[in-house]
Protein backbone atom coordinates (compact mmCIF):
# COMPACT_ATOMS: atom_id res chain seq x y z
CA UNK A 1 0.00 0.00 0.00
CA UNK A 2 1.30 3.59 -1.09
CA UNK A 3 1.46 5.91 1.87
CA UNK A 4 1.21 9.51 2.57
CA UNK A 5 2.60 11.72 5.09
CA UNK A 6 1.52 14.97 5.96
CA UNK A 7 3.07 17.60 8.27
CA UNK A 8 1.28 20.69 8.42
CA UNK A 9 1.60 24.51 11.16
CA UNK A 10 -2.06 25.83 11.49
CA UNK A 11 -2.20 28.51 13.85
CA UNK A 12 -5.52 29.97 12.26
CA UNK A 13 -6.97 27.19 11.24
CA UNK A 14 -6.72 27.65 7.00
CA UNK A 15 -3.72 25.38 6.63
CA UNK A 16 -5.73 22.64 8.61
CA UNK A 17 -8.87 23.25 6.21
CA UNK A 18 -6.74 22.65 3.29
CA UNK A 19 -5.25 19.53 4.60
CA UNK A 20 -8.36 17.82 5.69
CA UNK A 21 -9.86 18.85 2.50
CA UNK A 22 -7.02 17.13 0.13
CA UNK A 23 -7.28 14.24 2.62
CA UNK A 24 -11.12 13.72 2.09
CA UNK A 25 -10.66 13.92 -1.28
CA UNK A 26 -8.16 11.41 -1.28
CA UNK A 27 -9.69 8.86 0.52
CA UNK A 28 -12.85 8.94 -1.71
CA UNK A 29 -10.72 8.69 -5.12
CA UNK A 30 -8.14 6.40 -3.70
CA UNK A 31 -8.59 4.52 -0.40
CA UNK A 32 -5.62 2.42 -1.41
CA UNK A 33 -3.19 5.51 -0.55
CA UNK A 34 -2.79 5.69 3.32
CA UNK A 35 -2.85 9.34 4.39
CA UNK A 36 -1.71 10.30 7.67
CA UNK A 37 -1.75 13.62 9.04
CA UNK A 38 0.30 15.39 12.35
CA UNK A 39 1.07 18.54 13.29
CA UNK A 40 4.17 19.88 13.17
CA UNK A 41 4.21 20.53 16.65
CA UNK A 42 3.87 16.98 17.88
CA UNK A 43 6.51 15.76 14.86
CA UNK A 44 10.28 14.35 15.25
CA UNK A 45 12.92 14.67 12.65
CA UNK A 46 12.37 11.19 11.77
CA UNK A 47 8.83 11.48 10.99
CA UNK A 48 10.11 13.32 7.53
CA UNK A 49 11.15 9.63 6.25
CA UNK A 50 7.49 8.33 7.10
CA UNK A 51 5.44 7.93 4.11
CA UNK A 52 6.28 7.14 0.15
CA UNK A 53 5.74 11.18 0.16
CA UNK A 54 5.68 14.06 2.69
CA UNK A 55 3.77 16.81 2.04
CA UNK A 56 4.24 19.81 3.96
CA UNK A 57 2.22 22.49 4.70
CA UNK A 58 2.30 26.13 6.16
CA UNK A 59 0.67 29.46 6.13
CA UNK A 60 3.35 32.66 5.40
CA UNK A 61 3.65 34.51 8.73
CA UNK A 62 5.63 37.06 10.19
CA UNK A 63 7.87 35.40 12.44
CA UNK A 64 10.56 37.80 14.38
CA UNK A 65 9.49 40.62 13.18
CA UNK A 66 10.02 39.81 9.58
CA UNK A 67 6.91 39.27 6.56
CA UNK A 68 7.35 36.24 4.42
CA UNK A 69 8.57 33.46 6.75
CA UNK A 70 7.11 30.03 7.89
CA UNK A 71 4.68 29.26 10.53
CA UNK A 72 6.86 29.64 13.15
CA UNK A 73 6.26 26.03 14.71
CA UNK A 74 7.02 24.95 11.37
CA UNK A 75 10.37 26.69 10.89
CA UNK A 76 12.11 25.72 13.76
CA UNK A 77 10.90 22.33 12.93
CA UNK A 78 12.71 22.54 9.95
CA UNK A 79 15.64 24.43 10.22
CA UNK A 80 16.26 23.56 13.92
CA UNK A 81 15.52 20.20 15.20
CA UNK A 82 15.13 18.42 11.85
CA UNK A 83 17.90 20.31 10.35
CA UNK A 84 20.72 17.74 10.11
CA UNK A 85 18.25 15.43 9.11
CA UNK A 86 19.65 13.76 5.44
CA UNK A 87 16.71 12.95 3.06
CA UNK A 88 18.17 12.35 -0.09
CA UNK A 89 15.98 11.18 -2.82
CA UNK A 90 12.69 11.69 -0.74
CA UNK A 91 10.22 12.46 -2.43
CA UNK A 92 8.19 16.01 -0.78
CA UNK A 93 5.68 18.42 -2.09
CA UNK A 94 4.62 21.55 -0.43
CA UNK A 95 1.29 23.60 0.55
CA UNK A 96 1.63 26.97 0.54
CA UNK A 97 -0.63 29.76 2.34
CA UNK A 98 -0.63 33.52 2.01
CA UNK A 99 -2.65 36.80 1.94
CA UNK A 100 -2.59 38.90 -0.29
CA UNK A 101 -2.86 42.52 1.91
CA UNK A 102 0.77 40.96 2.55
CA UNK A 103 3.63 42.23 0.25
CA UNK A 104 5.09 38.45 0.85
CA UNK A 105 1.81 37.09 -0.45
CA UNK A 106 3.09 33.08 -0.37
CA UNK A 107 7.03 33.66 0.38
CA UNK A 108 6.92 30.80 2.88
CA UNK A 109 6.90 28.51 -0.42
CA UNK A 110 10.56 30.09 -0.89
CA UNK A 111 11.70 29.06 2.71
CA UNK A 112 10.25 25.45 1.95
CA UNK A 113 12.30 25.38 -0.98
CA UNK A 114 15.35 26.39 0.96
CA UNK A 115 14.83 23.37 3.32
CA UNK A 116 14.15 20.70 0.33
CA UNK A 117 17.84 21.72 -0.95
CA UNK A 118 19.22 21.51 2.40
CA UNK A 119 18.02 18.59 2.88
CA UNK A 120 18.92 17.03 -0.43
CA UNK A 121 15.35 15.83 -0.80
CA UNK A 122 13.43 15.85 -4.20
CA UNK A 123 10.47 18.26 -5.10
CA UNK A 124 7.77 15.62 -5.79
CA UNK A 125 5.12 18.34 -7.42
CA UNK A 126 5.00 21.90 -7.81
CA UNK A 127 3.43 23.13 -4.76
CA UNK A 128 -0.20 23.52 -4.05
CA UNK A 129 -0.40 27.08 -3.79
CA UNK A 130 -3.37 29.30 -1.38
CA UNK A 131 -3.86 32.84 -1.50
CA UNK A 132 -5.86 34.25 1.12
CA UNK A 133 -9.10 32.35 2.37
CA UNK A 134 -9.18 28.97 1.58
CA UNK A 135 -12.98 28.25 2.11
CA UNK A 136 -14.24 28.42 -1.84
CA UNK A 137 -10.96 27.12 -3.13
CA UNK A 138 -11.73 23.39 -2.57
CA UNK A 139 -11.92 22.84 -6.37
CA UNK A 140 -8.33 24.30 -6.16
CA UNK A 141 -7.36 21.42 -4.00
CA UNK A 142 -8.93 18.58 -5.76
CA UNK A 143 -7.31 19.06 -8.77
CA UNK A 144 -3.66 19.61 -6.89
CA UNK A 145 -4.99 15.93 -5.05
CA UNK A 146 -5.55 14.63 -8.72
CA UNK A 147 -1.91 15.37 -10.11
CA UNK A 148 -0.17 13.81 -6.18
CA UNK A 149 -2.37 10.66 -7.38
CA UNK A 150 -0.99 10.93 -10.58
CA UNK A 151 2.46 10.35 -9.11
CA UNK A 152 1.32 6.67 -6.88
CA UNK A 153 -0.12 5.59 -11.01
CA UNK A 154 3.33 5.85 -12.50
CA UNK A 155 5.51 2.71 -13.46
CA UNK A 156 7.84 3.22 -11.08
CA UNK A 157 6.86 3.50 -7.10
CA UNK A 158 7.94 6.88 -5.93
CA UNK A 159 10.34 5.47 -3.51
CA UNK A 160 12.07 2.82 -5.65
CA UNK A 161 15.75 3.50 -6.44
CA UNK A 162 16.47 3.60 -10.45
CA UNK A 163 17.00 0.47 -12.85
CA UNK A 164 19.78 -0.59 -12.76
CA UNK A 165 21.57 -1.14 -16.15
CA UNK A 166 21.75 -5.13 -17.10
CA UNK A 167 23.94 -5.70 -20.06
CA UNK A 168 22.38 -7.36 -23.02
CA UNK A 169 24.30 -10.53 -23.76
Amino acid sequence: MSSIHIIYASTSGHTEYVVDTLIEFLSQKTPEIAVERQRVELAKPEDLLRGDLVILGSGTWNFGGVEGQLNEYMHRYLFERAQDIDLTGKQIAFISLGDDRYYYTTRCTEKFMRFLKCSHAKMALIPLIVVNEPYGQEERIRKWGEKLIKLFEQPIPLTSSPPQHVPVA
